[in-house]
């Protein structure tokens, strides 16, 4: 399989994940409290997890509920 053939699975995953990582950046930013751990914390988790799994870290450990 050649990459031109990946193209068009590839390409809406690249924008889901773009998308979810900056709602979770979007979030982090204008919330002033987390369940666990601080902003920087949780901006370095998103960051450095982008392939979905550092925002989905986020919500389930981070988030406050309100």
């Amino acid at each position: 399989m050649d990459f031109e053939d990946l193209i068009p699975f590839l390409i809406p995953l690249i924008i889901a994940q773009l998308v979810l990582l900056g709602y979770t950046l979007w979030h982090i930013l204008t919330h002033p409290h987390y369940k666990r751990g601080s902003r920087l914390l949780w901006i370095a988790v998103s960051v450095i997890g982008m392939q979905f799994w550092g925002p989905i870290v986020y919500f389930l450990f981070g988030k406050e509920d309100v």
